[in-house]
């Protein structure tokens, strides 16, 4: 079990990292709602149909229920309001204020029935881990370096980490397919039909034709489809079910760390000391909330052993 964990967190590091600049890549010539509206009709066809023929059972109406909410809320509420708000507001300001999905993970988890309630060495994790993130972005650019930022845009970036947190702690108790992959493959269904109704809505279509998209873009699609979906959305399902919230949550923190260093790599981005510092204080924040869950489990077994009766 420890093994599979780290597996999936490791892949949801690097995967969703990676799809920062993959993304960046899709949107230079797909807009940016019908891109994830394809990415996610595809690799969750590929993974319905897969489960499907596996011998996976047929979803009962309350399934299709749960994972629609799960979906819209993810897919739509979180992915879609980022990309609508990265129009008006600077990537930079985008990625800190996503980075508080860990602290709506946690609180929602401790209100749900049967939730778990975070340590204290795991709070203090998380703020060491947020204040990282804010060092990564800049201070020059959080504070705005003289410009005011548009208001509609932070208002949809201070949303959709808290759709996205209900969304993913609603998933650990609501009646989804006792198949990962299969729920996974349902959610990605009904959100990209949420995706595209909204990028019909906002007139993406218009002018739009497949012909002008270029081969850098297609690339960029393929890569979200095939890791970014079927690796990194599907190891994030898996972890919902059978991590500690303080723990996966961790990768809002790290993806940052993965997309400026292959930004680096691939793009020609800035790397400097200020980064390098940054990427150390949040790395350091992952081995501190992991430290915390091992000191939480050893003492949930020594609660468990029996007191020796004299």
């Amino acid at each position: 079990m420890k093994t599979k964990l780290w597996t999936a967190l490791i892949a949801l590091y690097i995967v969703w990292g990676s799809t920062y600049l993959a993304i960046r890549f899709a949107v230079e010539t797909i807009p940016p709602f019908m891109h994830a509206s394809l990415r996610f009709l595809i690799s969750g066809a590929i993974l319905f149909f897969w489960r499907r023929m596996a011998g996976d059972p047929l979803p009962t109406r309350s399934n299709w229920k749960s994972t629609a909410i799960v979906g819209t809320f993810l897919l739509l509420g979180g992915n879609g309001l980022v990309g609508l708000a990265e129009k008006s507001v600077p990537s930079g300001i985008a990625a800190l204020l996503i980075t508080t999905s860990p602290f709506w993970l946690v609180l929602f988890e401790s209100m749900r029935s049967g939730g778990n309630r975070p340590t204290l060495l795991s709070i203090l994790g998380l703020l060491i881990g947020f204040s990282g993130v804010f060092l990564l972005v800049g201070p020059a650019e959080i504070m705005g370096a003289g410009h005011s930022f548009d208001k509609f845009g932070i208002t949809l970036l201070l949303i959709a980490p808290v759709l996205w947190s209900m969304g993913s702690i609603y998933a650990r108790g609501a009646d989804m397919p006792k198949s990962t992959l299969l729920s996974t493959a349902m959610q990605m269904l009904v959100g990209s039909v949420a995706l595209f109704i909204v990028s019909v809505a906002t007139g993406e279509l218009n002018g739009f034709s497949f012909g002008d998209v270029s081969m850098r873009s297609w690339l960029g699609l393929i890569y979200l489809i095939t890791f970014g979906s079927l690796v990194g959305f599907v190891s994030y399902g898996w972890l919902l079910q059978n991590a500690p919230v303080s723990l996966f949550s961790t990768y809002a923190y790290v993806n940052p760390v993965v997309a400026v260093f292959l930004g680096w790599l691939l793009a020609g981005e800035e790397l400097n000391a200020r980064i390098a510092v940054a990427s150390a204080i949040i790395i350091g924040s992952v081995f501190l909330i992991n430290y915390a869950r091992q000191v939480s489990s050893r003492q949930a077994a020594k609660d468990l052993v029996p007191e020796e009766i004299e």
